[in-house]
């Protein structure tokens, strides 16, 4: 989901979050300072993880009564901004969002999968570290595939993220706030291996962002 702005007429005037999310379900992007911005266009490596992040948080939670969303859930992180995360988590049958249009409601967790590049790497670690923040996000999750890292960060009461887990194998157990939640990094990167070796990751013809 990176921040090269689409070539399209939705270009030339700025969108409020309401225009954003009323927009047709195929038409792609996220919503930065009120305009449209092109969004990562995910690989199949990209796709398994996101995949398989879902189905293992659903065995987990869904009999908990908590929700687990996909990536085309459309946030109202800012008065002029929304962002979709890859996967985003309630953990509470208490807090729920609404069925349909922008959601203002903190998730507890969002979840970015990160791609090789450059572009994509700094918009999940450094814009959306500090919009997920400010939203009210208490737990931000990152699965890097180039690093083959697992991340998690806690929102501080200052509303800055702390750096409370880091992990490149093995099996998770104690995952923070997720009681009963096992993550087994090691298989899921020998799914990973199905596809063979990395491609080398495009460079960065971007400048930096705006955001």
């Amino acid at each position: 989901m990176s921040q090269q702005a689409i070539v399209d007429p939705l270009e030339e005037r700025a969108l409020s979050v309401a225009g954003w999310a009323a927009l047709p379900e195929d038409e792609p992007g996220e919503l930065v300072d009120g305009r449209l911005v092109a969004e990562e266009e995910p690989d199949c490596v990209h796709e398994l993880v996101v995949g398989w992040l879902i189905q293992v948080l659903r065995n987990w939670l869904v009999p908990r009564g908590g929700l687990v969303l996909g990536s085309e859930v459309k946030y109202a992180v800012k008065p002029r901004r929304g962002r979709k995360a890859d996967v985003s988590v309630f953990l509470s049958p208490s807090r729920k969002p609404p069925p349909r249009g922008p959601v203002a409601i903190p998730p507890d967790i969002m979840i970015e999968v990160v791609s090789p590049t450059p572009r994509d790497g700094r918009r999940d670690r450094v814009e959306k570290v500090q919009e997920y923040a400010g939203f009210g996000v208490r737990w931000y999750w990152l699965i890097d595939l180039q690093l083959r890292s697992f991340e998690l960060f806690e929102l501080e009461a200052g509303g800055r993220y702390l750096h409370a887990l880091g992990a490149t194998g093995g099996v998770l157990r104690d995952v923070p706030d997720c009681d009963g939640l096992t993550l087994d990094l090691d298989a899921l990167f020998r799914e990973m291996d199905q596809f063979g070796g990395e491609a080398e990751p495009e460079g960065d013809e971007e400048g930096p962002s705006s955001a």
